[in-house]
């Protein structure tokens, strides 16, 4: 084909139309970038071979892939395999995406080992997860685990303790009503789903404070009289053997569980 014309598109001041002449009139042809128009001195009365055609066309669509993935990037940082499975939705070749990929690297806007670290960093700073699920996280987002565990020392053994600690205090507030042994797994349950290992997890508990007999007793006294109303239809032998069964599996001792049927016994 002979190119006979070269519009600049209205909507797309970097993208070109090329026509060539088909029975004396100028059809459309095909659209390129500038930076392709320039590279091939693309101009009125040039003759294109299909070889020459399917070089431009497959330069262009290299072009088009690298404005979608800046645009994509331009909102987040993003890793390789984000930046591929988004291309995939717009392109279908898939040497087009390997080029696209690799001139983003050419160009910094893809750099995997800086998404790592910045990542973790941003987890230490802005929320109280663990390197358990962190790691998960960066796996979804196509990390390998050597990168990973490099990244990962910006959270050091002192910090997720600290962190851990912090979590754990708050666990605990929140579960003032239920026996010590039940608090503490709650806060074992919340530090796993947390992502915290169980090396952080067993200095933690470590470091917990029992309640006294008196709160103990006190947050008994909450789940008897749930109990209480539970089991009213019971009575006697009976009735305390389901007390003591529901108490127990709340994580109260035998010795305390005893003491408060006492009282009820007394109150009776």
């Amino acid at each position: 084909m002979i190119i006979s014309k070269i519009t600049r598109q209205k909507n797309l001041s970097d993208r070109y139309n090329i026509f060539s002449e088909i029975a004396g009139k100028d059809e459309y042809a095909f659209s390129v970038d500038e930076s392709v128009l320039i590279k091939y001195q693309l101009r009125k009365g040039l003759e294109l071979d299909k070889l020459l055609l399917n070089e431009i066309q497959y330069s262009d669509e290299i072009r088009k892939g690298y404005h979608t993935a800046v645009n994509y990037l331009a909102r987040v940082k993003r890793t390789e395999k984000e930046v591929r499975a988004y291309l995939r939705t717009k392109i279908e070749e898939e040497t087009v995406i390997a080029e696209v990929i690799r001139k983003l690297y050419d160009m910094k806007f893809l750099d995997d080992e800086d998404y790592a670290f910045s990542y973790v960093r941003t987890q230490r700073n802005t929320s109280d997860k663990g390197p358990t699920l962190i790691r998960r996280e960066l796996r979804e987002k196509g990390l390998g685990d050597d990168l990973i565990s490099s990244a990962l020392e910006e959270l050091p053994f002192d910090v997720q303790l600290a962190n851990a600690e912090k979590i754990a205090a708050k666990a605990l507030s929140s579960n003032k009503n239920n026996s010590f042994k039940m608090a503490k797994q709650k806060v074992e349950q919340t530090l796993t789903r947390k992502g915290y290992p169980s090396a952080v997890i067993k200095e933690v508990k470590l470091s917990l404070e029992g309640n006294d007999e008196e709160d103990e007793l006190s947050a008994l006294r909450v789940h008897g009289q749930k109990a209480e109303r539970k089991f009213a239809a019971y009575s006697g032998y009976e009735f305390r053997q389901k007390m003591k069964q529901f108490l127990y599996r709340k994580g109260f001792s035998i010795e305390l569980i005893e003491r408060y049927l006492d009282e009820l016994d007394m109150e009776d």
